[in-house]
């Protein structure tokens, strides 16, 4: 539960620190004291996005840190899953934010993301303002309540997983249908594309294997000249090297015994002499094998041809592409072919898993249902603390399509009065009641959630006299299993219920306004409900009711 916090420079609060206790907490303070700034700095440090304009004017940043106790709510997990440093006594959520729009989150000082501090956040507080009571006209909000009391959280979480591996089934049929059509539309295409690349059969490689034979028949008698004139240079001139490197060989051969020195270098003219005997005869075998052949050049021209028609045609650049593009349509017209059974397999499978899901559903829908009665009477029992003792919660749940959270749609009917016929919220109930309504509901979910801190912020609009009275004993019952609950309030029936009680309160000195809060003593507690019964001029009535109220 929230242990301390502490403000710095956050809109009109200069330097905050306040200490929370355990049990029921009231916190009170003029219309525009800061109450509202308060909640938002705690809204900060649950992961809600950042306004730059929440830094106070002049300040570089501003510093929101919170200190929750974790023992006994099973967290743990969390801090391991995310690699924090995990301390039950002690656990630190800090939120800093720039003048220049900057925004860092921590935990426990290592830093964190957003996501990270509201799935935290959401296990620690759950803050009840105003504007929330519209949800109790949301269906979405109304299943949910039905599902946090029938306890449908494992059978929910299993219907999720199979209702995205249906979604992912649909997914692929309609994919596997739809590129089918497409495929049997472009099928007669296809098939000419793919019988005019098979008459050509284009080879990977063979463009630059053609474009170099096309080269070298275009210069036949030019190569042709070059060959033969460079192995008459070698072997058949007057003054041939082959020959001449065979005389100077012998030459120094016959020295070699008077001068062995010379033996090595009449090895390597040697050497120097079979190497270009080599190239000799390779160049005289060259010159033999090209020949001036025009019927070939024209078929080599004609096969370059049609093989740059067939590139530009489908925007390729080689051979080897235009090969790997016949053996694509080769694929494609094959999958056609096979339609009708890839379609049946995955139309097997989409009606597996669509089964698999509806007995899913199913379970939750029975779930469900034997829980509305004891939601309908529990609900009724605590309109009943909160003056409304006719009032009556039906829950209506029909059956929908296959939906992210089951096949069940709940609307939640209400009547305030005996002998009216129950009716949506949204069409019946007063700002007032739905305030308590949503009390009750509340009340009753709580039991099931391991939630340390409820902050409710004027859920009391709308009421007043002994109704607030009821709300109160409700909240404050609600503290209770090492819970606690603060309660912002404007009612002194329900700040005298409280077991602390703060004060938010503005001070302005040199055209500054600052906001600031700190727990009240008994006797300014009296003070403070008395002002709430009589307003600015206190009377001694007002502080003689506001006793008797803190007595009680």
């Amino acid at each position: 539960m929230l242990r301390h916090l502490h403000i710095r420079n956050f809109a009109l609060i200069e330097e905050l620190d306040v200490d929370f206790s355990e049990g029921f907490s009231v916190i009170t303070g003029e219309t525009g004291a800061g109450k509202s700034i308060l909640l938002g700095a705690i809204g900060l440090i649950l992961g809600q996005r950042a306004d730059t304009q929440s830094v106070k004017e002049g300040a570089a940043k501003c510093v929101i840190e919170a200190t929750f106790g974790l023992r006994g709510y099973a967290l743990k997990s969390f801090f391991d899953e995310n690699d924090f440093d995990y301390d039950e006594d002690a656990c630190v959520l800090r939120r800093e934010l720039t003048a220049a729009g900057k925004s860092r989150a921590y935990i426990n000082d290592s830093p964190a993301t957003l996501q990270q501090m509201k799935q935290l956040g959401d296990r620690l507080i759950d803050i009840h303002s105003q504007h929330q009571n519209l949800l109790l006209r949301d269906q979405n909000f109304q299943l949910n309540i039905l599902d946090t009391m029938a306890g449908t959280e494992q059978e929910l979480h299993h219907y999720r997983q199979l209702y995205a591996q249906l979604r992912e089934a649909e997914q692929a049929l309609a994919e596997a249908i739809e590129s089918t059509e497409k495929n049997k539309a472009e099928a007669d295409y296809l098939d000419y594309q793919l019988q005019q690349l098979h008459d050509f059969d284009p080879q990977a490689g063979e463009d630059s294997e053609l474009e170099e034979e096309q080269r070298a028949l275009s210069h036949a008698e030019d190569i042709k000249t070059a060959l033969f004139r460079a192995d008459a240079l070698l072997s058949e001139a007057d003054e041939a090297i082959i020959p001449t490197l065979r005389t100077a060989r012998n030459t120094l051969q016959e020295i070699c015994d008077v001068f062995p020195r010379v033996e090595s270098l009449a090895e390597r003219i040697d050497s120097a002499y079979i190497d270009l005997k080599d190239v000799s005869e390779e160049l005289a075998s060259l010159a033999e094998d090209i020949e001036y052949n025009p019927a070939r050049l024209d078929q080599v021209n004609a096969r370059l041809d049609q093989l740059y028609t067939l590139q530009k045609k489908h925007g390729v650049q080689t051979a080897a592409e235009l090969e790997a593009l016949m053996h694509d349509i080769e694929s494609r017209l094959q999958q056609v072919s096979n339609a009708e059974e890839q379609i049946a397999a995955l139309q097997q499978n989409l009606s597996q898993v669509k089964a698999l899901t509806k007995a899913q559903a199913d379970k939750l829908t029975n779930l469900r249902r034997k829980k509305i009665s004891d939601v309908q009477e529990i609900v009724k029992q605590r309109l009943e603390m909160l003056g409304m003792t006719r009032g009556i919660l039906k829950i209506d749940l029909t059956q929908t399509e296959l939906r992210p959270d089951g096949q069940d749609r709940a609307t939640f009917l209400f009547s305030a009065n005996e002998g009216s016929t129950p009716r949506p919220i949204a069409d019946v109930a007063s700002g007032g009641e739905v305030s308590r309504l949503m009390l009750a509901l509340k009340d009753m979910t709580t039991e099931r959630r391991a939630l340390p801190t409820l902050v409710f912020d004027e859920i009391d609009t709308g009421v007043s006299g002994r109704i607030a009275e009821g709300m109160a004993q409700i909240m404050e019952r609600m503290a209770g299993a090492d819970r606690q609950v603060i309660a912002i309030t404007h009612l002194p029936q329900i700040a005298a219920r409280g077991q602390n009680h703060y004060a938010v309160y503005k001070e302005e000195s040199e055209n500054q306004t600052r906001s600031h809060i700190r727990r009240l003593h008994p006797d300014e507690r009296v003070m403070e409900i008395a002002h709430m019964l009589s307003g600015k001029n206190v009377t001694a009535a007002a502080i003689s009711n506001a006793k008797e109220l803190l007595s009680r």
